[in-house]
This record gives structure tokens, C-alpha cells and sequence, in this order.
């Protein structure tokens, strides 16, 4: 039986089904759901299982989960990483368990899955499609865990959720420090730009995206004006990343459309104002050439984490020049 993501968020013991399975790209939805689930009552205590780990040793899995004690704590079982492997498995405990309760979480699950396809048929069982947000879940997320300070305005909101770019992760992060930072309960708009590091963000964004459309000449001048930071190198190339992530959605989406019903289709929805910045890209960069850029991006990712003598400032630097220079190749 399928159940509504946002309904389950507001009331998670609609779900009688003893075994639950929540699938979907949104993985901070997913966390939400565990912590949900753990607060459901303190006595419980939550037995974690990878899916792999399992299929390696079926018989324990089953000797946990089958062999209880009406004198020990309630349990309930989070399987990870779940795909069609495991339903076999569950096919067969199913059949045995009584009290016991079992939720599986997942990636992204075809219509063809199996897996799938069993939860969705089963009139015992529950799944719960987990997508990625949209502004009008952000927005009610925000106004949720941050009702009690002053000063929670449209634009602040706006604020967190472009600095977020629809991560529910990031934006748990984003909003724990908030109300870590803000112990007077009196949110001040410059203090949250400084609190999520906005301004930088923003300089070193500008300097990605005029190197990704080829612009030579705002590029050079970035490179000189802009500062930037050893330590945030990782970031950097995360940040540069997910931009050529995104464009190679769009790439894929545009093979059967033009490219602005491939903007407008694309999930997680871009900023209406960022819409001309993707279209200069776009004119660029093909999946070939994105490929090989992201390629790069991870062998100096590795160099980075791997290699302590090396100066972390003139990698990014160098990145951001061939990236133009190859923006102007293609």
C-alpha cells in the first residue's frame, strides 16, 4: 500500500503494515523518517542491518530478528540500502514474524522493481516514496523548526533555502546551527549571512559560473578579486560539482526536448533566476566534455585528501582555468 510522504511526516502511526519500505533520492527525508520513528517511544531499541551484511549471513538475521523475549526491550529493524536482493528474504520472514517490525530504506527504485512492485501490490506492507523537495516543502520545514524566533522573514527564508539548493540534509544542518546560533530566539538577516558563509558562496559561485559559460575576461577578473581559501577546497570542488551534475541532468532531459522545457523540468526546480546562467552553460557543455570534466574534479578531489604537500589554492585556480578554457573547446 502507498502512503503520502508528507502525510506519514505528519502522523507516521497511520502505517500498520509491519514491514515498511521508503525509496527515493531524498535522503534527509529518509533521516527525518528515522528519527521519527525513534522518537515513536524511547523504550524501543533500534537494531540497524545493512542489506549486503544480511544477504552474508542470512541465519543471524533471522535468529535476531525471530528470536524474542517478551521480557526484553521492544525492537524494531532499519535495513539499509535495500534493492530487489533482498525480497526474498523478506518473502520468507513475513511469513513468521508477529510483533516485529521492519523498515527498509532505499535509493531510487524504478517502476520495474521488484522490490518495488511487491510494496506497492501488498496489502500488509507499506512504501513510502521519499522525492525530492520543492520550495513549498522547504519553506513549511523552515517555518516548522524555526516557529519560535522573531524576525523569520520571507526573505531569510528565501535565504536558507538558495544556500541549501533543496538538500534536506544540508538544510537540517543549516537549521540546527541557527538555532544553536541564535539562543535569543531573534533572527537578524546580516547574522545568518555571516552564520551560513552566504558571501563567500556567492564570490566563489559567481567566479564558477562565468568560467563554466567560457567568459574569459569576467573569469581572469574573478580570479583576481576573489579569495580564495585552502581549507574550503573540498567545498569548492563539491560546489563546482554539483553544477556540472546538474547540467548533465539537463543534457540527458534535453534528448527528447528543447532545452527550456528541460530548465523547467528538471528536479530539484532551479531559481527562476539562474535560468539565463544554466542557458549560457548549456551552450557550452555537452555529456561528453561534462564527463570529462567531473573526471578531473574526482582525481583532484583524491590528490586533496591524499596528498598533504600540495598548495591547495593554485589546484583550485588551475581548475577554474581549464574549465574555461575547455567551455570555449567544446
Amino acid at each position: 500500500m502507498i502512503y503520502k510522504s508528507y502525510l506519514v511526516e505528519k502522523n507516521i502511526e497511520q502505517i500498520k503494515g509491519k514491514f515498511v519500505l521508503f525509496y527515493g533520492e531524498n535522503f534527509g527525508m529518509q533521516n527525518d523518517f528515522k528519527e521519527i520513528i525513534r522518537n515513536i517511544d524511547s523504550g524501543i531499541e533500534i537494531i540497524k542491518f545493512d542489506q549486503d551484511e544480511i544477504i552474508k549471513n542470512i541465519e543471524y538475521f533471522f535468529k535476531e530478528v525471530l528470536n524474542f523475549s517478551l521480557f526484553e526491550k521492544k525492537k524494531i529493524y532499519f535495513i539499509n540500502n535495500s534493492n530487489d536482493k533482498i525480497l526474498p528474504i523478506i518473502e520468507e520472514i513475513e511469513k513468521k514474524i508477529d510483533q516485529q517490525k521492519i523498515y527498509l530504506f532505499s535509493n531510487l527504485l524504478e517502476k520495474k522493481s521488484k522490490l518495488r512492485n511487491y510494496f506497492e501490490k501488498s496489502s500488509q506492507h507499506a512504501i513510502v516514496p521519499c522525492y525530492l523537495d520543492n520550495e513549498i516543502s522547504f519553506k513549511n520545514i523552515i517555518q516548522k523548526k524555526l516557529k519560535d524566533f522573531k524576525g523569520l522573514s520571507p526573505e531569510i527564508i528565501n535565504l536558507i533555502i538558495e544556500n541549501c539548493n533543496y538538500d534536506r540534509v544540508k538544510l537540517n544542518n543549516e537549521l540546527n546551527k541557527i538555532s544553536l546560533f541564535f539562543e535569543d530566539k531573534n533572527l537578524k538577516k546580516k547574522e545568518i549571512k555571516s552564520l551560513l558563509n552566504i558571501e563567500v558562496h556567492d564570490d566563489f559561485n559567481a567566479l564558477r559560473d562565468v568560467a563554466i559559460k567560457g567568459d574569459i575576461t569576467n573569469t581572469n577578473r574573478l580570479l583576481n578579486n576573489s579569495v580564495i581559501e585552502a581549507d574550503k577546497s573540498t567545498y569548492y570542488l563539491a560546489s563546482i560539482n554539483q553544477r556540472f551534475s546538474k547540467l548533465h541532468s539537463i543534457c540527458e532531459i534535453q534528448k527528447d526536448k528543447n532545452i527550456e522545457r528541460a530548465l523547467n523540468d528538471i528536479k530539484p526546480p532551479i531559481f527562476w533566476k539562474e535560468k539565463p546562467v544554466f542557458l549560457e552553460q548549456l551552450k557550452k557543455w555537452n555529456i561528453g566534455s561534462i564527463n570529462e570534466i567531473q573526471n578531473d574534479i574526482y582525481n583532484l578531489e583524491i590528490k586533496i585528501k591524499t596528498t598533504s604537500i600540495i598548495d591547495k589554492n593554485i589546484i583550485i585556480k588551475k581548475l577554474i582555468v581549464d574549465i574555461c578554457n575547455l567551455a570555449n573547446a567544446s
